[in-house]
């Protein structure tokens, strides 16, 4: 049995030690850094500054930042101020991750500062306040109470109040068909006459829920391969309590296994096309390395997206699959649970890593400006957390720091040495350009470490954007390459843009690999396997 309390991390603390260190033993910089930040903050107050936002900075869109000589002023100067600080930072002679641990600190202090954060600092708030006659103010003070009460003491990103799973969000047809302590198996009902053979089996990340997959009409993977004939089963996780916190990967793997078992069984087939995102796509891949190890012929293909399986390729990010392993350890420092590391504290984590889009934003928005959150699906769904066991949590950052399940990491899975070069299915790899939770390059990686015929598709979207992508964006496109390429420059210099979503492009692909067409079944299930509650099942309903 693992240890069951997730211990208080002291890495972040250890980092900022090592900076102060760093920064006495550095006097030199600190007296550069000292000068340009007073050169530069009498430019700004003079008005001789050409200190300007980067493109794509929200926070200073107001004309006002510019045309204002006193608010022009006061933004040049906290931004030579935040910009010489991080600086500075980036400069000093930090070993590793504790640099990046303190890039993190800095940027949380630097943007927790900023003036839009404050109402006489925010133009856009005092012409609220002046128009509304302070009723946004009073309107904001209510979102900022119930969010205390109510959000685990964060700004509120969507009207949770829009939404409900089985209502308009996760609605296509399905049953449960299995269900184990871990997880349900849902088989989802025909559209089409006739369907492939071969079923799909999808394995989302155990962080958040399955209906990502099956968000709302017009909008659902699911959706969009009943339609082009596929018999889909998907996982749903069950959210782990305290009394679950020995459930480690092997767990979650051998769980798969059982419920693959299973779809063969009530679809007559021999094997399944597999698809595994994130964490449930590093999960995925042990499940084939074990079935490699074993003999277990059950993986016909497999399509794995926005998984960093070789974190070599995130290693120089504060974001990206970095940011996988600092939030697991800055959620230590925000709970006191034992046994589970709960999703609250975990969003909480993932908030502060991305603090000017995640938390200010929604601050000014809910309390500066009075406004309600947005009603998004997406925001609903990553709101609605999910829990991590301990053991799971602690599996994730050993596989983490040895570098990730990559060829040569000294892994085991159910008592079998990890080997994904004996995993030689064909792969389908996806990756996103705009993703700062698993990069692109990274991703690139992930499809190296198999072995068999590999192909890797670059959609030009960020984490969840790269999974939902459904037809009809006119700005959507992907780029491919099918000539040889072994790094990512040589990816991109052969490759090949294509207007839309790549979920076309991936659709003949399975197609290829789906086998022959048959009889549409009439119901669900099987004898053995009977259908238990209709989607999107009973264990989605589990709260955090």
């Amino acid at each position: 049995m693992p240890k069951n309390t997730i211990e208080t991390s002291a890495d972040l603390f250890k980092a900022m030690s090592q900076f102060y260190t760093a920064s006495l033993k550095q006097p030199d910089k600190l007296l550069k850094a000292y000068g340009d930040l007073f050169q530069n903050t009498m430019a700004s107050l003079a008005g001789t500054s050409d200190v300007m936002p980067p493109k794509g900075d929200k926070r200073f869109m107001d004309p006002i930042w510019t045309s204002n000589p006193a608010y022009k002023a006061m933004m040049q100067t906290y931004l030579t101020w935040s910009n010489g600080l991080n600086d500075w930072v980036e400069g000093l002679e930090i070993k590793g991750r504790d640099k990046l641990r303190a890039q993190i600190l800095t940027s949380m202090l630097t943007d927790s500062v900023a003036p839009t954060n404050m109402l006489l600092g925010n133009p856009s708030a005092m012409k609220m306040t002046l128009e509304k006659g302070g009723k946004n103010l009073v309107d904001g003070a209510k979102h900022f109470i119930d969010d205390m009460v109510n959000n685990n003491g964060l700004p509120s990103m969507v009207d949770k109040s829009k939404f409900g799973v089985g209502e308009n969000l996760g609605t296509s047809e399905g049953e449960v068909v299995y269900r184990a302590e871990m997880l349900e198996l849902i088989q989802y009902k025909p559209t089409t006459e006739k369907v492939f053979k071969r079923p799909i089996f999808i394995v989302p990340p155990q962080i958040n829920k399955f209906y990502i997959w099956d968000l709302a009409p017009n909008r659902s993977v699911i959706e969009y391969l009943l339609n082009k004939g596929h018999q889909i089963f998907i996982v749903s996780w069950r959210n782990p309590g305290a009394d679950h916190a020995d459930w480690g990967m092997d767990a979650y793997v051998d769980a798969l296994d059982s419920a693959s078992a299973v779809a063969c069984e009530i679809s007559k087939s021999k094997d399944l096309n597999l698809i595994g995102a994130c964490s449930g796509g590093i999960t995925t891949a042990l499940l084939l390395s074990y079935w490699a190890a074993k003999g277990i012929d059950r993986a016909n293909s497999l399509t794995l997206l926005v998984a960093v399986l070789d974190i070599e390729g995130a290693k120089n990010t504060t974001m990206g699959l970095f940011a996988n392993v600092e939030t697991l350890e800055l959620a230590r420092m925000f709970t006191r649970s034992k046994g589970i590391l709960p999703g609250k504290d975990l969003q909480k984590a993932f908030a502060w890593l991305r603090p000017n889009d995640l938390i200010w934003a929604y601050w000014v928005n809910n309390y500066l400006l009075g406004n309600e959150p947005p009603a998004f699906d997406i925001l609903f769904w990553n709101a609605d957390t999910t829990n991590l066991p301990s053991a799971f949590h602690t599996d994730m950052l050993d596989m983490l720091q040895k570098g990730g399940a990559r060829e040569g990491a000294d892994i085991e899975v159910l008592g079998t040495k990890m080997d994904l070069r004996a995993v030689d299915c064909d792969k389908f790899v996806v990756g996103g350009t705009t993703d700062h939770i698993t990069p692109w390059d990274g991703c690139y990686l992930s499809m190296q470490a198999f072995g068999g015929n590999n192909e890797f598709v670059l959609s030009q979207s960020g984490h969840i954007q790269a999974i939902v992508n459904p037809p009809g964006n006119p700005k959507a496109k992907f780029l491919t390459n099918t000539s040889e390429h072994a790094t990512t420059d040589e990816f991109l210099d052969g490759s090949e843009e294509h207007q839309g979503t790549w979920w076309d492009y991936w659709a003949i692909w399975l197609e290829e690999r789906a086998g022959t067409q048959i009889k549409a079944p009439k119901s669900l299930g099987s004898k053995e396997f009977k259908p238990l509650a209709p989607a999107p099942g009973t264990y989605v309903h589990e709260n955090a």
